[in-house]
């Protein structure tokens, strides 16, 4: 699949041309050599793991970071890289400074499925013998033609990310190995609500008619027993910087203005005419509204809080008919 880095947030100029994307490639060979100079040449080794033993981690996404600095605790220092959630983070550069964070890091989680390559880069630029990293397509065993990468909106993905990050730490901290299962339990324990959440859903609303712009929050959604009627054509396409066919945006504008669905799921952080075109005849023909993101909102959530967030905001679009378009507080 076409999972854009470094394209611009219109659409219609997602298609870069070939000498862009040379350029591109050059910068991000510059990069991944300055990463690899900054561990091989004497003196300019990345930063040891501090006195106390904390463990340098790194989560490409901040989602995952969240899930690394809950299981490790005290005994990690986690960087997560991709932030924003107000930036297209297809549009994301990698930079140095990005470079120093990975090879510093003894533990790395990424998401795969080409959503986040560049960390592939970053991380066979700078080799370290003992860093553990968990691919969370891998650890899923999910195949390179899984077609939705947003992996995080599975209930099934982050008990399994923990897992992993419990093990992986353990084995670079084996004296606190107990404590890194003490919060794997804790967390797994945490996300119940969430999980309550949904099957209170799928239980009194299943079969509920939704559209959507972006495959972001699908796996949410089915698991609470939605029907998405927006063809997955046009959510790719609008996910990839592509024009859907004329076809799907018509039956896209038809379930909205026919109000044929109950609720539009609409991605806040990649939008662009088309979307703003979807989100406008939402508001006009009373169809509520459930915003959701790519990266996690911050300040004010964790993991377990922001997913239990969309699910409440779900319910109660269809519940009350009341819109949450943005999980933000308004400024």
């Amino acid at each position: 699949m076409n999972i854009r880095i470094g394209s611009t947030t219109a659409r219609t100029m997602a298609r870069r041309s070939l000498s862009v994307a040379v350029e591109r490639r050059k910068a991000i060979a510059i990069l991944v050599t300055a990463a690899f100079l900054a561990v091989a040449r004497p003196g300019c080794a990345a930063a040891a793991p501090a006195a106390s033993g904390a463990i340098d981690a790194v989560g490409a996404e901040n989602e995952y970071a969240d899930v690394i600095a809950q299981i490790g605790g005290r005994f990690v220092r986690v960087t997560a890289i991709e932030t924003d959630p107000n930036t297209d983070p297809h549009d994301f550069e990698v930079s140095p400074k990005v470079a120093a964070e990975i090879a510093g890091a003894l533990l790395v989680v990424k998401n795969g499925l080409g959503y986040d390559s560049w960390a592939d880069k970053m991380i066979a630029a700078a080799p370290k013998a003992d860093r553990k990293v968990i691919d969370v397509q891998h650890l899923l065993a999910l195949p390179d033609s899984t077609p939705n990468p947003h992996l995080w909106y599975d209930p099934r993905t982050m008990p399994a990310v923990a897992k992993a990050v419990a093990e992986a730490l353990s084995l670079l901290n084996p004296a606190e190995a107990l404590y890194f299962q003490s919060n794997l339990r804790k967390f797994d324990a945490s996300l119940k609500a969430w999980s309550a959440a949904i099957a209170a859903f799928k239980t009194k609303y299943a079969g509920t008619p939704v559209a959507v712009t972006e495959p972001v929050a699908d796996d949410m959604l089915q698991a609470a027993g939605c029907d998405i009627l927006t063809p997955f054509s046009l959510q790719a396409a609008i996910m990839n910087g592509n024009d859907p066919s004329p076809q799907d945006v018509t039956l896209q504008n038809g379930l909205l203005t026919g109000r044929r669905v109950r609720v539009f799921v609409y991605n806040q952080q990649v939008t662009d005419t088309l979307t703003q075109s979807f989100l406008s005849l939402a508001r006009k023909n009373g169809v509520p509204v459930v915003g959701v993101y790519e990266t996690m909102p911050i300040p004010g959530y964790d993991y377990q809080s922001w997913m239990l967030a969309e699910v409440t905001a779900l319910r109660n679009a269809v519940a009350d008919r009341i819109s949450t378009e943005t999980l933000q507080p308004k400024h």
